[in-house]
């Protein structure tokens, strides 16, 4: 029997392996947090699926995002990123990608962690939203303008209201899963 999954992920298998043990589930380490919000600085004008297939390219180029590294990359390395055909090779991404690495060092340690500075925006806690269809869910909320405002403040890139909303909905700071769909109630659990 076929399960029931947000229309969005398709039959695709590296879109459904996605959607059923990662979108909406909550994540609170730094690293694959930093992970999240640079795939989704790449996304922001594509599809998601065209930065899944990349992924292992994108870990291998960025050192496993490694954000102590990134955020002294130098020219060098920013070339040698932009002449990889393995990765979307945007100029001011890959560029936005070394600031966003030495923001988030600057807001670890203000906060102690870039998980309790973010997850701080929800009280620590998932919002649970109730969106019967994909035609349902925004592509960005007040509350991910307030962050986008805020992590532009902090010196961030690429960090528009749209990919802010779904870097929150990727690591689980909202639950979006249809709530027809399988994992609605998995992820509510979490």
């Amino acid at each position: 029997m076929e399960k029931n999954r947000c229309a969005w992920c398709g039959d695709d298998p590296l879109y459904v392996a996605y959607h059923d043990h990662e979108w909406g589930v909550p994540v609170r380490d730094d690293a694959t947090l930093f992970e999240f919000l640079t795939l989704e600085t790449f996304q922001a004008g594509l599809s998601w699926i065209t930065v899944l297939r990349k992924r292992e390219h994108f870990r291998k180029a960025f050192d496993q995002f490694d954000y102590e590294k990134i955020a002294h990359y130098s020219e060098a390395k920013i070339n040698e990123l932009l002449q990889n055909q393995n990765i979307i090779r945007n100029q001011l991404k890959i560029r936005a990608t070394v600031t966003n690495a030495q923001a988030f060092i600057k807001v670890q340690n203000e906060f102690g962690s870039f998980s309790a500075y973010i997850w701080g925006f929800t009280n620590g806690k998932p919002i649970q939203n109730r969106f019967a269809s994909l035609s349902e869910v925004p592509v960005s909320t007040p509350l991910s303008v307030q962050i986008s405002k805020d992590l532009k403040k902090r010196g961030f890139k690429f960090v528009g209201p749209t990919v802010v909303y779904a870097h929150m909905q990727a690591t689980g700071m909202v639950n979006d899963h249809v709530t027809s769909c399988f994992r609605y109630q998995e992820i509510q659990s979490l």
